[in-house]
């Protein structure tokens, strides 16, 4: 009985040996059973980058996280955020990843750990008359601007004119900021080049007017993560980026959202950005 019994559970341990070392294998060789899914806070409101379509997330940035995490084998749910609170929704632990079309700067180094740069841009001006005496970034300084609060537009407008100005105003989101300009309420709008491209081209009831100053400096967006995340998910995301870069997917997804959307006199430069 005894040997009956020893015998029975040394084939249970083999089989179970043999079960974890081909479990190691396929791991090692990326099989997996399921994909695994991390959470991503995505201030949906900034066409082409990122938006909303019913009630799902698209847009380019979208398109080029999901790309690369494929590539890795893990998949994303894009969570709709305000652009505000989302550094802290990402330090907190409530997503692992901030998508928001997020210039990587020093001073947000210090709270978040930002991916390799997956686009280039840089601040574009708008007025809604041609004729507008507005010429230069220069000009704006005792001139009233919309921006989307808290974003690159808004910092630089800060340094121009002040951090107390009641010249800048503040929206929510670039299509707000937008409505105000068509609507007389500013002189200008301050925006990121891609998304101030897309909306004149897809708005064109509005005779906007549209030109990048040359003291604007390039940008590079990343994906931003939690300082000090460890479990190596910002790696497998630049692995990814390398990855889709690499093979061609980049190239597609990238023409997908900007060279069939820019407005005829801007398509060279949107279609560029990002390379």
């Amino acid at each position: 009985m005894f040997e009956k019994t020893f015998a029975a559970a040394a084939a249970l341990l083999l089989l179970a040996a043999c079960s974890h070392e081909g479990a190691a294998q396929n791991a090692a060789s990326g099989v997996q059973g399921a994909q695994q899914e991390y959470i991503v806070a995505t201030d949906a409101a900034y066409a082409p980058l990122e938006y909303m379509e019913g009630e799902q997330v698209v847009g380019f940035s979208r398109d080029i996280l999901a790309a690369a995490g494929e590539k890795e084998g893990i998949k994303f749910n894009f969570v709709n955020t305000p652009f505000e609170g989302i550094f802290a929704n990402v330090q907190k632990g409530d997503s692992d990843v901030a998508l928001a079309s997020i210039t990587i700067t020093d001073e947000r180094k210090q709270i978040v750990d930002f991916t390799d740069p997956y686009f280039e841009a840089t601040q574009m001006i708008v007025t809604a008359d041609k004729g507008s005496d507005i010429k230069s970034f220069a000009d704006l300084k005792t001139r009233s601007a919309s921006v989307q609060n808290g974003t690159t537009a808004d910092l630089i407008l800060q340094d121009l004119q002040g951090k107390d100005s009641k010249l800048i105003r503040r929206f929510e989101n670039m299509p707000l900021a937008f409505k105000e300009l068509a609507a007389g309420g500013v002189d200008a709008t301050v925006g990121d080049n891609g998304v101030v491209q897309y909306f004149v081209a897809n708005n064109p009831g509005v005779n906007y007017h549209m030109f990048v100053d040359p003291s604007f400096p390039k940008e590079f967006y990343g994906f931003a993560l939690k300082k000090g995340r460890s479990d190596g998910l910002r790696e497998k995301i630049n692995k990814g980026l390398a990855a889709i870069k690499a093979d061609g997917t980049y190239a597609k997804i990238e023409e997908k959202w900007f060279k069939n959307n820019a407005p005829q006199e801007n398509a060279a430069s949107a279609a560029s950005a990002g390379k």
